[in-house]
């Protein structure tokens, strides 16, 4: 009894250990969470023209990164493609992957592109609705 019950526990052990492992090598990043550190409190937050440009650009950046990650692995699916034979039974999973990661950055760079012209938006009406309160309006005084 002894025995089993050692072994048991060296069982779990294991296991949650393995599990920890798995967990803490995870890929967090952003892109492929899906997640967005500006996200609507960055819009909520964001109070100038000057900000929303930044934000723009910040989008733009990360939208070109994306298509240069998505041409990237449309290169590597090609290869895939042609050289199958050198995968064996693993050749169609790595296509399927890759054509899903691919789906998954052109995704996220038409997201970021979007939210690039809500900012450059946003930024023109601040821009218009600034520079029409700064000319001086005719008040009528009547006495």
């Amino acid at each position: 009894m002894v025995v089993t019950l050692g072994r048991k526990v060296k069982n779990i052990f294991t296991a949650l250990s393995t599990v920890g492992l798995l967990a803490s090598c995870a890929p967090m990043a952003t892109y492929e969470t899906g997640e967005d550190p500006a996200g609507a409190t960055g819009i909520q937050n964001t109070a100038t023209p000057s900000e929303h440009k930044t934000l723009a650009k910040y989008h733009d950046d990360r939208a070109d990164d994306l298509w240069v990650k998505a041409k990237e692995q449309k290169q590597l699916l090609e290869h895939y493609e042609e050289k199958s034979y050198l995968y064996g039974k693993r050749a169609q999973d790595l296509q399927a992957h890759t054509s899903a990661l691919i789906r998954n950055y052109e995704r996220a760079a038409t997201a970021n592109i979007k939210e690039a012209a809500a900012h450059r938006r946003i930024a023109s009406e601040l821009e218009k609705n600034n520079s029409s309160a700064a000319r001086p309006q005719k008040v009528n005084v009547i006495y």
